[in-house]
Order: C-alpha cells, then sequence, then structure tokens
C-alpha cells in the first residue's frame, strides 16, 4: 500500500508526464507503464463525469 505521499507524489507526476505529452505529442514515447496510468486516469474521470451525469 502507497502512503498518501507516495501517492500524491505519483499523481503529480501523472499531470507533468499528462501536460509534457500533450505539448511534445509524445504519448506514443513514453513508457509503457506512464501511458497505461494516463489511460486509466482518463477512464477514472470518464466514468466519475459519466455518474455525476446520470445523478442530475
Amino acid at each position: 500500500m502507497a502512503s498518501p505521499k507516495q501517492t500524491t507524489a505519483a499523481r503529480r507526476n501523472i499531470k507533468k508526464a499528462a501536460r509534457a505529452a500533450r505539448r511534445k505529442k509524445t504519448i506514443s514515447k513514453l513508457p509503457k507503464k506512464v501511458r497505461t496510468a494516463l489511460g486509466k486516469q482518463a477512464n477514472k474521470v470518464k466514468r466519475q463525469k459519466a455518474r455525476a451525469k446520470s445523478r442530475k
């Protein structure tokens, strides 16, 4: 289990990686782990938005 500090750092790193990838269009050049993490985060946000929409 990751500590809260590690979780926060990981989130920050993923955000930084996403920002850099958008700027440089380097998603395909990122390591597989990072790409997977970005995809998982995107799906999580997508699910949250869909759930919020269905509750209205």
